[in-house]
């Protein structure tokens, strides 16, 4: 089948690695003059599977009132009149309780635990290299609340077989030896020795080049305008290059995806919460995290990449705006000098943000639409990274009619009432 792509973030490109690896004639259309130039470029850094949760939890409307009034606020919302904001918000508080977040846990876990051991399978076979690291990643708390808060979250592990261990802070040290010098800052937390690490941007590059490599064309510098629909079908793709026609359309825009998707009456409520980065060069090794190390009370992670350090967070809800705060720099410094002073110089950071494409239950959208040859593969938030090579897998498996290896129990974008027209599930396929 002759397959389009649209976009190439690391989604987009691990769906066209998949699909052409697949024997399918692939296109990948893009905006930007590269792939993973967006919201792919300068992310966390973690491949987390034992991290994966949604953001909405019990407790986290209350949290968040406590989040806002803080200096270094893990939360930011600059209100406007944009009624998918507040449509969004309210969907997300909705999933504010122990019933929801274990079922959206447990389709998260699913789908990252497979995207990780996919990913393995990827690099054992063609030796893609992006400053990865296999050696886990370390939940610090800093109160005893948190610490005894975590057992939430360790049912599902259990529940997933994902390995975990508690550890007090004489075992975060072993861990990580360079907190060590801040002693006094913890007291414990939750590693997940199944995590690994790695530069999101180069992974994403180095794949476009196997992707290239299978034949699959990008077209970068092309703006997306619209879909063609005839009937139930997608007939084409209107560009600031001309129009494309392919068998099958891939919607991977992250953030833009229901942008796009408006415009021939598709409505999924996937919204962009803005996340902030900054890349510190290493100054003394043995002061720098080894692994990750996921700052609970700032919700901050800190990643070792190579000769430098990323430290990203903060969820800052303000639409499609791409400003720099420096309020957000701020807060990035703090948790990694707080934790590793003598790793990184700070002064010699670049500062970097983008939109994360969240849903309100924070698991990602993929799949099967009203349109019988249009799939979608979006939503992923802050997990894009951790998720992106099992999606694409998954998606591949669904436009050729395979059924996946795992389950596809709320991966489809039917779980959300919205008053679209029923999806047209591919033959053979059992959600």
């Amino acid at each position: 089948m002759k397959i389009i792509v649209l976009g190439s973030g690391v989604i987009g490109v691990t769906s066209a690695y998949y699909l052409a690896k697949a024997g399918h004639e692939v296109t990948v259309i893009d905006r930007q003059s590269a792939a993973g130039m967006e919201t792919s470029f300068a992310n966390a850094g973690e491949v987390s599977p034992g991290y994966s949760a949604p953001w909405a939890g019990p407790g986290v409307p209350a949290k968040a009132v406590k989040w806002l009034l803080m200096q270094h606020s893990p939360l930011v919302v600059r209100p406007s009149l944009d009624p998918d904001m507040w449509r969004w918000m309210f969907q997300m508080l909705s999933n504010c309780n122990h019933k929801s977040y274990n079922v959206n846990k447990g389709r998260m876990v699913r789908l990252a635990e497979y995207s990780r051991d996919c990913l393995v399978q990827l690099r054992a076979s063609t030796g893609i290299a992006y400053d990865e690291r296999s050696q886990g990643t370390l939940q610090l708390f800093r109160n005893q609340a948190q610490l005894e808060g975590a057992a939430t979250d360790i049912a599902v592990l259990d529940q997933y077989k994902v390995p975990y261990k508690v550890l007090d802070a004489a075992g975060c040290e072993a861990a990580e030896p360079a907190l060590a010098r801040v002693r006094e800052k913890f007291v414990g937390g939750l590693q997940l020795p199944g995590d690994e690490t790695g530069d999101c941007f180069k992974f994403t590059q180095a794949l476009a080049k196997l992707a290239e490599g299978l034949g699959v064309t990008f077209r970068q510098n092309v703006t997306i305008q619209n879909l063609v629909t005839t009937g139930d079908k997608v007939t084409g793709v209107n560009t600031s290059a001309g129009t494309f026609t392919a068998d099958s359309f891939v919607v991977a825009l992250g953030s833009f995806s229901p942008l796009l998707l408006k415009q021939v009456g598709i409505r999924i409520p996937v919204y962009p919460v803005k996340g902030y980065s900054i890349t510190v060069p290493i100054l003394d090794a043995s002061g720098a995290p080894e692994s990750t190390i996921m700052d609970e009370t700032y919700k901050v992670a800190i990643t070792r990449l190579g000769d430098r350090i990323r430290v990203g967070g903060t969820a800052e809800i303000a639409g499609y705006d791409l400003r720099l705060h420096k309020a957000r720099r701020d807060t990035l410094e703090h948790s990694v000098t707080d934790l590793f002073p003598a790793g990184g110089d700070v002064s010699q950071a670049t500062f970097w943000c983008g939109l994360r494409p969240m849903t309100p239950d924070g698991t990602p959208v993929i799949g099967p639409t009203p349109f019988k040859n249009l799939f979608l593969n979006t939503g992923h938030g802050t997990l894009g990274w951790t998720m992106a090579c099992g999606s694409g897998r998954v998606l591949a498996d669904l436009v050729a009619g395979r059924q996946p290896e795992i389950g596809l129990e709320g991966l489809f974008m039917n779980r959300y009432a919205h008053g679209n027209k029923p999806i047209v599930v591919p033959v053979g396929i059992t959600a």
